[in-house]
């Protein structure tokens, strides 16, 4: 990506920032473009980290690495993705892995950058660390709401609290996923055995619809009565 700065504009961590505004206060942020091939570690676990990142094109992809061997995906994005940005201004080391889930190229911003005042004292700045803080708080939310679904005790109701999410998020009833099926298990905690088991059950009583990544949701008020059982 020749020029990203359209692409910046579009995602949270800019938002309410003006072109003019992002061209005077890039040069004070120092960020650093880097590129990955499908694999290549952004991030690994253990390891300390001192900048937010923005995926410019590709995929990546966290997760947390099992002590028996194995992950548990926690996340996936595309272009417009912002991550490092939770832990990334304490000493504290990542808990997850980040990859390329595809070929990717990603900027990286020193978090030490993001905050302080620069020399120039560009106005759009102190937007920039309120929506660095609001970016914070959604991750947070979405910890909370992943450890909400872990909890659940039926594979159903896991399934049913996942897929409302995600049609919350896209403002639709029919949506994709990040997910294959595999990935769609291993974030649930379940093998994909059963995972297509109860998918196809759940498309035969007429609660979904679904093809590979794809879901519509047929009847929202019995989905929700599973995730309250």
């Amino acid at each position: 990506m020749e020029n990203p700065n359209v692409l910046l504009l579009s995602t949270p961590l800019f938002a309410g920032i003006t072109a003019p505004e992002l061209d005077a206060l890039l040069p004070c942020l120092r960020p650093v473009r880097r590129q990955a091939e499908k694999g290549d570690v952004l991030l690994a676990c253990g390891q300390e980290n001192h900048s937010v990142g923005i995926v410019l094109s590709g995929e990546i992809e966290a997760s947390r690495p099992l002590a028996g061997g194995g992950t548990i995906p926690v996340s996936r994005m595309g272009a417009g993705g912002v991550f490092g940005d939770v832990l990334g201004g304490t000493e504290l080391k990542s808990p997850v892995t980040v990859t390329a889930a595809a070929a990717c190229e990603v900027l990286l911003f020193p978090y030490e950058a993001l905050l302080s005042p620069c020399a120039r004292l560009c106005p759009a700045h102190g937007r920039l660390v309120q929506n660095l803080l609001a970016a914070i708080g959604r991750k947070y939310f979405q910890l909370f709401s992943r450890i909400e679904l872990l909890t659940m005790k039926s594979l159903r109701a896991k399934i049913a609290q996942y897929l409302l999410g995600e049609a919350m998020q896209a403002g639709a009833d029919t949506f994709t996923i990040p997910y294959g099926r595999a990935g769609l298990a291993e974030y649930l905690g379940c093998e994909r055995s059963a995972l297509s088991r109860e998918l196809s059950r759940m498309q035969a009583d007429g609660l979904i619809e679904t093809y590979k990544s794809s879901f519509k949701l047929r009847n929202k008020p019995a989905l929700e009565q599973l995730c309250q059982a």
